[in-house]
């Protein structure tokens, strides 16, 4: 392996989402992570996409029933072996079968235990289902995603769920396995997605206590609100991005748009002007197509980019330039991020079906072919 956590081995619990995006990561920066999936013919039991679900890429998988108490037993030496572990459940599910924080950390004190929840792991919301939109709807921060005078429209479930989940939990892991590093004991990770996703909208929060910042979606600085911080159609109805907030930016802007004389546009931070200001924009924009502006306007300081979808991306001369994305398997997905200049990530490798590796991470913790085998005779291990 190779990467930063070069060394490290964390157990994850198979589930979607925001627990998986946590290993991926711990995953891409070279730590040894084991997917404890279930056996195929239980629910869950082979990858949802058929081998191409990006977020499990780069694991070894083994197959485990944690309804067989054979199963449990596997599941916990395979912890005791582990500098951390990742799960998803809601809560109490780990303790019921017997592999909740107390019974782990008896077996080994320095575990760092990850758990990943929407609503945590108390509080009147604990026990009840949710996804994405409803753990970003109570924190704060779905309210302001959207334009004036519409509803509130949710960013796909990039907040809670990878933002303000999987990546604050595996914050959260590198943390505590810093913290055991230099001689702290092991210790419960709770991330929860209502917590994490009202934690990214901070400097929101500061600009509305500074009186910068209304409740009147859609109308402010960085919602949409502001002419020069949107997207706008072009002829062909392909789409620009512009963010020119700060007066040289701004002044780039209007210099290339041909707007520099434009006195109308001197009331930048009026947002009494904004709407009519965005209006002269929408129509300025659709006069020439997407290429045209890109022409005009990148590589400047405008604050530009073509708003590319995900077929359009991964071939940018930019995206190209950096191997923002990799091909694996014949797919493109994202390649691993952040970049480390001594330590840099390998190129990920597939997702694997349940179980194909149950054999080996089985030897790796001590157990014999004749174990193995009455442990797959028995359906514990898949």
């Amino acid at each position: 392996m190779t990467g930063a956590l070069a060394g490290l081995r964390i157990v994850e619990f198979a589930g979607i989402g925001p627990g998986p995006f946590c290993g991926m990561m711990l995953a891409d920066h070279g730590a040894e992570v084991i997917r404890i999936d279930r056996p195929a013919g239980k629910r869950g039991g082979v990858g949802m996409m058929g081998g191409k679900d990006v977020l499990a890429r780069s694991r070894t998988s083994i197959a485990l029933d944690l309804k067989s108490p054979e199963g449990v037993a596997v599941a916990r030496k395979l912890c005791a072996s582990a500098d951390g572990i990742i799960e998803g459940f809601r809560p109490s599910v780990m303790e019921r079968l017997g592999l909740g924080p107390e019974a782990l950390h008896a077996d080994n004190p320095k575990l760092v235990y990850g758990r990943m929840t929407g609503w945590g792991q108390d509080g009147p919301y604990a026990q009840a289902a949710g996804h994405d939109i409803n753990y970003i709807a109570l924190s704060g921060a779905l309210f302001h995603y959207g334009r004036d005078g519409e509803k509130p429209t949710p960013p796909i479930n990039m907040v809670a769920d990878f933002g303000g989940g999987g990546m604050l939990l595996a914050f959260g892991m590198v943390s505590a396995l810093l913290s055991v590093a230099r001689g702290g004991e092991g210790q419960v990770v709770d991330a929860a997605m209502t917590d994490g996703s009202a934690l990214l909208m901070s400097m929101i929060w500061g600009m509305r206590n500074a009186g910068r910042w209304s409740d009147n979606r859609g109308t402010n600085l960085l919602d949409t609100g502001a002419h020069f911080y949107d997207t706008y159609e072009c002829s062909d109805g392909e789409f620009i991005s512009i963010g020119s907030i700060e007066p040289q930016f701004y002044a780039e802007l209007r210099r290339i748009a041909g707007l520099a004389e434009d006195r109308d546009f001197d009331a930048q931070m009026n947002p009494a002007a904004w709407p009519a200001l965005k209006g002269r924009l929408t129509d300025l924009f659709k006069s020439k197509t997407r290429s045209e502006w890109c022409a005009l306007m990148e590589h400047t300081d405008v604050c530009f980019a073509p708003v590319l979808s995900m077929a359009e991306a991964p071939d940018h001369p930019h995206n190209l330039a950096r191997g923002t994305f990799v091909e694996v398997g014949g797919d493109f997905q994202p390649a691993p991020a952040p970049r480390m200049s001594g330590t840099p990530s390998a190129v990920p490798s597939p997702e694997k079906l349940a179980g194909t590796d149950s054999d080996a991470v089985l030897a790796s913790i001590g157990f014999g072919p004749d174990d193995i085998t009455r442990l797959r005779d028995s359906g514990a291990v898949g």
